[in-house]
């Protein structure tokens, strides 16, 4: 009985709640321009409770640009967001909006700080794209969502070709390729680690999206564990896979490709996620997975659940970055993402991806935290999406203008 009187309190909430979201559309909830193109509001919905932080960037000013950051420079390594953001080039530009990124590997876990999906920093291509939802801009520079379908391989000398991951743990079954991003080794143990160096005037590091490497096999270091020099990859290859595969030997030359569908050559920032919320101005309905078992799993479960949330959006004149503050009773109790994709739409989005949530959440603007993380502190984490305003081409005066300021 009990059950039930919650089950109705739960729906007279929900219903108190989306009579009051309307509103977003007619731009009552205060909004601030905190400088040129970049503006702030904290919607709250005390009857729930909510607090959500959305910046919004006007898309057309040309001078912003996306970055995206690794916890300490290296694949293995966790950081916070404001630490991550000082690893930031002062040449590409200052930080102006961050969000906590992709979803990873924590310091329970082998290789912590690995991201779970897709990353593309400054160009380098960090982490494999798996069959999910991620973010990227094309090089027109315009935001893109969807599955990315890795094409990753290595053909070997003889023409036959094996799947690779990328800086990730190794399994039996797997190849995985290495760079010197992930750390000093590659951590592998009872494995046929191949130790690579460029061949001829072949591309190489730092390793790019869509492209193809002709690699010299320079070592091969038994057991595993191989050190990651500056110039060097290494390709890491179970005992199991390796017997399936003709004997190869230092001076061998392998080809390895890059490749995706769709194609990311030339992508020069990337981010993994998930789901997508919105597409087209319409919302993407959150599926259950058929999988046995599933529905007993947390991340399964935490989709159809409030926690505290994190979210990329667009439309046709701007850019979003909503942080939903949660797992606080008397500030905000968090959003299933069946809520956030509704809150987005009403707010003007048309295409979203949901980001890391719970204790990652976290949104900055101007040097500032603007969000309640929900441990009371930032979390540390793998990666964070951040937008950075380039400085202005200077433009030569020209010789009227100047001769106007000499003659006053």
């Amino acid at each position: 009985m009990r059950s039930g009187l919650a089950g109705v309190a739960q729906v007279l909430t929900c219903m108190i709640v989306w009579s009051v979201l309307p509103a977003l559309a007619s731009g009552s909830n205060t909004e601030q321009e905190v400088e040129p193109g970049i503006f702030y509001r904290n919607d709250r919905f005390p009857e729930v409770p909510w607090s959500i932080h959305v910046v919004k960037v006007d898309r057309t000013h040309p001078e912003f640009d996306f970055v995206t950051t690794k916890a300490k420079d290296t694949v293995v390594g966790l950081s916070t967001l404001t630490d991550q953001i000082r690893l930031i080039p002062p040449t590409l530009g200052t930080p102006k909006v961050a969000i906590n990124g992709d979803f990873y590997r924590t310091e329970r876990e082998h290789y912590p700080g690995d991201p779970r999906g897709l990353l593309i920093v400054r160009d380098e291509l960090v982490s494999a794209p798996i069959d999910r939802a991620c973010l990227w801009f094309d090089r027109q520079g315009n935001p893109q969502i969807g599955n990315v379908i890795s094409h990753f391989q290595v053909t070997w000398p003889n023409g036959e070709t094996i799947p690779i991951g990328l800086n990730e743990e190794a399994t039996a079954n797997t190849s995985v390729l290495f760079t010197p991003r992930l750390g000093e080794a590659t951590g592998t143990t009872n494995r046929i680690d191949l130790i690579l160096e460029r061949q001829g005037n072949s591309p190489w590091l730092p390793l790019q999206a869509g492209d193809e490497y002709t690699a010299r096999v320079r070592d091969i270091k038994f057991r595993g564990n191989a050190l990651l020099a500056t110039n060097t990859m290494v390709l890491s290859v179970s005992t199991q896979v390796m017997t399936r595969l003709p004997k190869i030997d230092p001076g061998a030359v392998l080809k390895i490709s890059t490749r995706s569908i769709p194609d990311l050559k030339g992508v020069r920032t990337a981010i993994g996620g998930g789901p997508a919320l919105l597409r087209g101005g319409k919302i993407v309905p959150v599926k259950r997975s058929e999988r046995a078992g599933a529905a007993s799993l947390y991340a399964e479960r935490a989709l159809f659940e409030r926690h505290p949330r994190s979210a990329v959006a667009w439309n046709e004149n701007y850019f979003f970055f909503i942080e939903v503050d949660g797992r606080q009773n008397k500030l905000s109790a968090g959003m299933t993402l069946a809520e956030l994709s509704d809150y987005m739409l009403k707010l003007g989005c048309t295409d979203a991806l949901n980001l890391d949530g719970g204790g990652s959440s976290t949104i900055w603007l101007n040097g500032k935290v603007m969000n309640s993380p929900c441990f009371g502190y930032l979390r540390n984490m793998a990666t964070t999406l951040v937008m950075v305003r380039k400085e202005k081409p200077f433009t030569q005066p020209s010789p009227q203008a100047v001769e106007g300021v000499g003659s006053q």
